[in-house]
């Protein structure tokens, strides 16, 4: 039988004359449920069964502010709360922080009104011993330069004068003594060798001047020992190249001598330089200090870094003409590279070693030298004054050898 629609209407007339009993039922329902539900939640909070706590509206609530006030016209006000916050970078800023420094460069200048005094720029510096009534700060050499009066601001604002000891333009490094009786904290030096990529480091200086002095930036380690190009006598050829740590604690100018610090509070860099191009952000370098420590020694003894010496005046063969690597040097054609010796200093090291003009190093030690860089790391790094030194050489296209006695003077 087929299912019509007066089936469907006469099937369910009598669920039509029920309807308003139907209603009644359901809300009464309702109504025990909303009550059910209102009288259990209280239980089931104090019982954990809930993800939170139901507190009664007239009790404060457990805040990290204090209880509200009342002012003179009845208005509520709540009151600012001073949270003490500690964590290890505060704990190695207060540790480390009062030992950074200002430094003024004061220098000498002639006008028409004669000779006159002004600062030639300000850096950061740290002071890294007190001993007897003296107190010693290292900061770079670019710092330094060509003062003839060198001021130090401490944390709290004092100003001391400051004598030069010594100071390196290779290592961009420099040590200042100071009177002690002000100096009240002293930096504690870290070990750089040990140092993790990822670590996390502290800069403190005072970039932009001594306006922003004490300024405290937070970064990585993101490299170690990195090498960059160093143009000493600004002639557009690299003469050295420092090893280098890289952060990306934000490292500005005037944060030139300040301290890189670990999460203990140590110094483990020198701050020195930053890349400063449109492409590239987020690049500081600073000096490792196990690398900065014998320079900081010399310099502190002796007023100067005492380096191993040939007596000889260099041209990397990448830079001279491939006529003159043939006619001049008389190179073999395989060989482009090396360093070139333009000159000889009479009864130095490397006259004694029967070295001559137009001779070219091509090895040291069993270390292959491909340019003036290269031999410099290997002298500077490798060898000690008094040291004797395999040096390996062409001269007129044949490959020769001999051993030189490195003197002590400044190359």
């Amino acid at each position: 039988m087929g299912y019509y629609d007066q089936d469907y209407q006469s099937r369910y007339k009598p669920q039509n004359r029920s309807k308003g009993g139907f209603f009644w039922a359901s809300l009464a329902g309702a109504i025990i449920g909303a009550l059910l539900v209102i009288f259990s939640i209280p239980l089931l909070a104090n019982l954990d069964v809930l993800p939170y706590k139901i507190e009664p509206h007239n009790q404060t609530a457990a805040t990290d502010e204090e209880p509200s006030e009342e002012n003179e016209e009845g208005n509520t006000t709540k009151k600012n709360v001073s949270i003490d916050v500690y964590s290890q970078i505060t704990d190695a800023v207060d540790k480390a922080g009062d030992a950074v420094v200002g430094i003024t460069n004061i220098q000498e200048s002639t006008s028409f009104w004669g000779q006159s005094q002004e600062s030639g720029g300000t850096g950061s510096g740290v002071v890294y011993k007190k001993e007897g009534d003296k107190a010693y700060i290292v900061t770079n050499h670019h710092v330094v330069a060509e003062a003839s009066e060198l001021e130090v601001s401490l944390s709290d604002g004092t100003k001391i004068p400051a004598k030069l000891l010594g100071s390196d333009i290779w290592t961009d490094l420099a040590v200042l003594e100071v009177p002690a009786d002000e100096i009240k904290v002293v930096a504690e030096f870290g070990n750089s060798d040990k140092l993790k990529p990822g670590e996390p480091v502290i800069a403190i200086g005072n970039p932009l001047g001594l306006t922003f002095s004490g300024s405290v930036t937070q970064g990585i380690i993101s490299g170690l020992e990195r090498a960059i190009p160093v143009d000493i006598n600004q002639d557009g050829t690299p003469d050295w190249q420092a090893e280098v740590l890289q952060t990306d604690a934000a490292i500005n100018p005037g944060n030139s001598g300040g301290a890189l610090i670990n999460i203990e509070g140590q110094v483990i860099g020198i701050n020195s330089m930053k890349i400063a191009q449109s492409a590239v952000e987020g690049i500081g370098l600073s000096i490792p200090i196990n690398y900065a420590a014998p320079i900081i020694e010399d310099l502190e003894k002796t007023g100067e870094v005492q380096r191993p010496f040939m007596g000889v005046e260099l041209a990397s063969v990448n830079e001279i003409s491939a006529y003159h690597q043939e006619n001049t040097l008389k190179l073999p054609k395989e060989i482009n590279y090396g360093v070139a010796v333009r000159g000889v200093q009479p009864s130095s090291p490397a006259a004694e070693a029967g070295l001559k003009e137009y001779d070219v190093i091509v090895e040291m030690d069993g270390e292959e030298i491909r340019d003036v860089v290269d031999l410099r790391k290997h002298l500077y790094n490798k060898k000690k004054v008094g040291d004797d030194m395999q040096v390996k050489y062409y001269r007129n296209g044949q490959l020769e050898e001999t051993t030189m006695k490195l003197g002590g003077e400044t190359l």
